[in-house]
Parts: C-alpha cells; structure tokens; sequence
C-alpha cells in the first residue's frame, strides 16, 4: 500500500493487500480496482455468488430475487424498481420524511442528554427504508431488532466447501435462519402485502404485488432490501459520525458545506470504510482480465473474490495517500466516488442515493448538537456481509461529565441512551407534548390542565397553542 496517512478504522490484521490478482486453486482474489471493475462488468460471464446467494433456495420463487438475478431479467428487474431509488425521486419523495424522522428521534435523546448512535442510526435506517419498500404495517423498532436477528448465523466462508460449515454449523444456521425470516413475514410483511392489495401505494412492495409476485416472492425481497440496506446503513452513519468526531476540521467542513460537499466528503468515508467489504462473482464462462502487460485466464466455475476495502484503496486507482480522506479525490473516468462500496457494473447497489441523503439528514443535526463521543466503540465482523459492526457508539451532548448509564423504552418503543447527572427518566416519568407528539419528562415539563387532566408540554409555545383551543388537541396524550 502507498505512503501516507493511515486513517482506515475497519481493518483486519490478518487481511493482505498484495499481490494485485491472486490465485489459490478456483479462488481468485482481485486487489486490483481495474481487473476488478472488469470482473463485475463481464455479466455474460459471471453470476452472483456473494450474501450465500449460490446457497437460495429457488425451487418455490416464481421470480428469481433481485440480489441472485442476472442478464436481461436483473436488467428488467432494475430497470422498474430503480425507480423507487433515482437521486430526484429520493430527494423529492423522502427528505422532509428523513427530517421529521430523525428530528424525532434526536429529539428523544436531547431529553435523554445523549444517545448510542449504532442503536439510533438502526431504528432510523430501517423506518426510512421501509418507507421506501413499503413494510409500514408494524412498529419499527421491533422490525428493526426482527432484522438484527438475521444476523445471529454461525461463522462461514463462501471460499469453502459447504461454506466451511459443520453439520452441527449448518442445523444451527438452518434454525437462526428460519425463525427470523417467518417472525419477520407475520409481523411486518405479509400485514403490508395486505394492505396494499386493497389500496396499492408508490412503493416496491405495491410494485411487486403489480408485477404477480408471490408472497413468498416479496418475503424474499424484503429480506435483501432488510440486510443489505436497513441493516448496513446502520453501520455507516456510525462509522462516519467516528470519522467526523475524530477529525475537527473535517467536521467543521461538513458542517458549513453544501450538500454537493457533504455527499462528497460522505462518500470518502465509505471508499475508506466499506460496509461490505468483498464482493464474489461464479465464473460462467471463460473470462481474460488483464493489467499492463499482465494478463490472467479465470475458467468457468472459479469463484472470484473482490477485496473492496483493498480495490478501494488501490493506489494506481485513487492516487496518493489511499488510505486518507480526501473529499473529491481524482478518480478514473467512471469510477463512483465511493469506489466499489456499493459495487459497480449490473449489480451496483441502487440504494446509494436514499443511504447518502439519509445520513447526510441525520448526521447534519446530530453533529449541530456538538456531541462527545464517550468512550472508544467495540469494532466486530460480520461473515454474512463481510463487513464490519460498530458497537457502543455512545455520545453525550453539552458540555459536562455526563455518562452512558442504562437504557430505557419509550412509548413508541425506541430505544435512548441515557446519559445524565439528574435522577434518569424512567417510564413513569414520561409523557408525550398533545401538541406536537414530542416525549417530555413529566417532572420539569410546561403543564396545564383541561377537563380534570394534567397536560405536559416540550415548550411554553406548544402549552399556549394548547390553551387557546385544548379542544383540538384532546385525546392525543396525556398524563
């Protein structure tokens, strides 16, 4: 790897960054982001194989899942639920949702004087993404710990025979697998396939229910769309807070910038820090990549194995200190500023506008609150998508010695991290402002009373909005 600063936070010790292209028996590891872009643009001959897509089973889907679909059917298939994804409709459709959402919730951890942002950035990547699927039918914060479960697999490796697993590997993941993915349907699925057969809306699960899929069809959809996009962006709001806490000017650039310069410092971060971090294709047909002079023959049936975090960082790609942040770098013509983090060629990750506008939404207010990060995060690894998993992300807000110290539920059931000097706020403590829905502690609220019932307010201004028509306001909350 090239000279220069080393700010790469998610790196495996044991993981090589050399040679360029490699073969060990029929398993290619690409390091190079040429011959790499060149693998996942040879559609003709290569087939998903990454996510145990080569491990679904397939014999009960009228339609082949977007994730393992290749040729012209991904191409069809692309080409009608991009829609749903493009940066205007994005933008158009989902920002002021995006705002309201995580206003909400940063709201709760304002009165809470702090948050775990990992727990935070997960209730909010999954209500902003199923806003966009569609799986509106249940509560989020208990589809959101459905989905973690997914991940409660034993370990694998998709270079390995059987995925390296033991018999007694393969039960285990046969049981963690199943009873997740059937919660997940009874609760949060099939109740949105119902409601929108009687009234479609303009989201994917009304265009697959268009479309003639099955429901086990959509179970299978919304499973991809729960991993890959709920669950991972959680993980790159956290990461990208750690960077921008961690580098002051950084942050303070972030913070003035326009949106153009977010995105772009944004999309530094996940070339430096992909979530996925390597991408595997079947060799189909016979496929010659080549680099100079250098040329390698990959034959049908080799797996090939993209190393992201070392394409990403490939300094004959990305130029000097490949292993710093450098917001606008100059990159090959063609090449995403985010590298190969959200993939390249037929199966590049649709989602990269909604998870940029989304956490651009989110980290612009939580950085504005000037939050400490306290302690250092717990980084794991994760072998189903090959990526990495921060955890305890706690900050604290203001200026004093205030701690992480125990966590507590909501009435909408959203977890906030608590971090105080004053006695913590508890259940009982709590109520919700008839105004504007905002959770208040009920021990130092504004209140007032109408018809024999104590109201609590978040502001003066919501109690006098209340008192000129209590009326109107009757029967959203109370103590």
């Amino acid at each position: 790897m090239a000279d220069g600063p080393n700010l790469r936070r998610a790196a495996k010790p044991d993981e090589p960054d050399a040679p360029r292209v490699e073969r060990d028996g029929a398993v290619w590891r690409i390091r190079s982001l040429a011959v790499a872009r060149q693998v996942l643009r040879a559609r003709d001959r290569t087939t998903q194989a990454g996510f145990t897509a080569e491990w679904i089973p397939k014999g009960r889907l009228t339609h082949h899942p977007i994730l393992i679909s290749d040729g012209p059917l991904h191409d069809e298939q692309r080409s009608k639920v991009g829609r749903f994804f493009a940066p205007a409709v994005v933008a158009e459709r989902y920002t002021a949702r995006m705002e309201a959402c995580a206003d909400r919730l940063l709201a709760q951890a304002d009165l809470a004087g702090g948050c775990r942002l990992d727990e935070l950035a997960l209730d909010y990547s999954v209500e902003v993404t199923a806003d966009v699927v569609g799986l509106t039918d249940s509560p989020v914060p208990r589809m959101a710990r459905r989905l973690v479960t997914f991940f409660n697999q034993p370990p694998l490796d998709i270079t390995q025979p059987d995925l390296g697993r033991t018999p007694r590997q393969w039960a285990r993941a046969a049981v963690n697998g199943l009873v997740p993915v059937v919660r997940f349907y009874l609760a949060d699925v099939r109740p949105a396939i119902r409601t929108r057969r009687r009234a479609p809306r303009a989201d994917v699960i009304s265009h697959l229910i268009a479309e003639g899929y099955t429901d086990t069809d959509i179970l299978v959809e919304c499973v991809t769309y729960g991993t890959a996009g709920m669950v991972t962006t959680r993980e790159f709001i956290s990461m990208a807070c750690w960077h921008l806490l961690g580098q002051p000017r950084l942050r303070e650039r972030y913070l003035v910038a326009g949106q153009p310069e977010r995105f772009a410092i944004l999309n530094e971060i996940i070339r430096l820090e992909p979530v996925v971090g390597h991408l595997y294709r079947r060799a189909q047909g016979e496929l010659e990549v080549f680099e100079g002079e250098r040329t390698w023959a990959i034959r049908p049936g080799d797996l090939v194995d993209i190393c992201v975090r070392q394409t990403n960082a490939d300094p004959e790609a990305v130029g000097e200190e490949p292993l710093g942040l450098c917001p606008g770098r100059t990159l090959p013509s063609g090449v995403n500023p985010a590298v190969l983090s959200f993939g390249d060629g037929a199966h590049r990750c649709p989602g990269q506008p909604l998870a940029m506008l989304e956490t651009d939404v989110l980290l612009t207010r939580l950085l504005a609150r000037q939050p400490r990060l306290v302690g250092e995060p717990t980084l794991g690894w994760d072998d189903l998508i090959e990526g990495y998993r921060l955890r305890g992300v706690d900050l604290a807000f203001g200026r004093t010695g205030w701690r992480p110290a125990v966590w507590w539920f909501g009435g909408n059931g959203y977890s906030c991290g608590i971090n105080r000097r004053e006695p913590i706020m508890t259940i009982m403590d709590q109520a919700a402002c008839p105004v504007c829905g905002m959770a208040v502690d009920q021990r130092n609220a504004p209140s007032a009373s109408y018809d024999d019932q104590t109201y609590y307010f978040c502001s003066e201004g919501c109690r006098d909005q209340f008192l000129a028509d209590p009326g109107s306001f009757v029967g959203n909350t109370g103590s």
